[in-house]
């Protein structure tokens, strides 16, 4: 695993560095009126027509009630929804679903992933993702880490993470325990690794993508990023047991039944969905 800052990779030298190599930021997006537009706008404005880091901003409305898709599109970004990308392969919904099917409807050889829930949201986050893999052409995904609080009070944040992730990670994966944040909606990756991937369903996604892209790269080819502060909006305890839940569910799966073949319910590798392969 290798370890970086923000401060590693200025933004100007992450544009020489991109050689004909096209970035797309994907957000899924569910109810996030309030945020989206100010992650978009930033984006957009820093990262896309000050520095032309970011070739692609896409934001998956995941069957948001409010006006996610319109706040999203007048910021800047290209909306889609989650149910009319690859309509042919069912019905579904959650994280996973969105950050699958952002992979699948969006166009750029690196993929970066943030949460549209983000308060104060720093382009950084985006350049400091990327930074790596356009430093390195041996690291194939980055997962970000942060510190963050809960209603005020400094690093009290996180409590799925704490209470269910990195104790299952140590148990089950202790060579990914190295890895702060392994719930981290902040990440980043090649579209050569993630199109091989499958992805699990709900809040669960973002832990096994770690697990299954080490399994497949190895974790030498993963790096971390410190992003610094993140504030996004906490949720109630009695709304947190569904995530723990499908957290349990992804490292369960993966600790019973490594890699291949794709567990019931899981989303399959995109490069093996043949209209994927067709748009490719």
């Amino acid at each position: 695993m290798r370890t970086s800052v923000l401060a590693d990779h200025p933004v100007e030298e992450l544009v020489e560095r991109k050689a004909g190599a096209s970035v797309s930021v994907c957000l899924p997006a569910r109810d996030e009126e309030a945020t989206v537009g100010l992650v978009v706008a930033r984006i957009v404005a820093e990262l896309v027509e000050r520095h032309p880091l970011v070739d692609e901003v896409l934001v998956v409305d995941d069957r948001s009630t409010d006006a996610t898709a319109a706040v999203a599109r007048a910021a800047g970004a290209t909306v889609v929804g989650a149910a009319d990308v690859l309509p042919e392969c069912g019905p579904a919904a959650g994280k996973g679903e969105a950050m699958w099917k952002s992979l699948a409807a969006s166009h750029g050889d690196l993929v970066v992933w943030c949460d549209a829930d983000l308060r104060d949201f720093d382009p950084r986050f985006v350049s400091g993702l990327v930074g790596p893999l356009l430093a390195d052409a041996e690291i194939a995904f980055v997962k970000g880490c942060y510190r963050r609080d809960l209603d005020g009070r400094p690093g009290e944040g996180g409590r799925v993470t704490e209470l269910v992730a990195r104790p299952l990670v140590r148990l089950l994966f202790p060579d990914l325990a190295r890895f702060a944040q392994p719930l981290a909606g902040e990440c980043a990756g090649r579209r050569t690794v993630l199109e091989r991937l499958p992805f699990a369903p709900g809040y669960g996604v973002d832990l096994a993508l770690l697990i299954d892209v080490a399994a497949s790269v190895g974790i030498d080819a993963i790096a971390q990023v410190d992003l610094g502060w993140r504030s996004h909006r906490n949720r109630p305890l009695r709304e947190l047991s569904a995530q723990a839940e499908a957290v349990l569910a992804a490292g369960l799966h993966r600790a019973a039944s490594p890699g291949p073949p794709t567990p019931t319910g899981w989303r399959p590798p995109l490069a093996e969905v043949a209209a994927y392969r067709e748009r490719r």
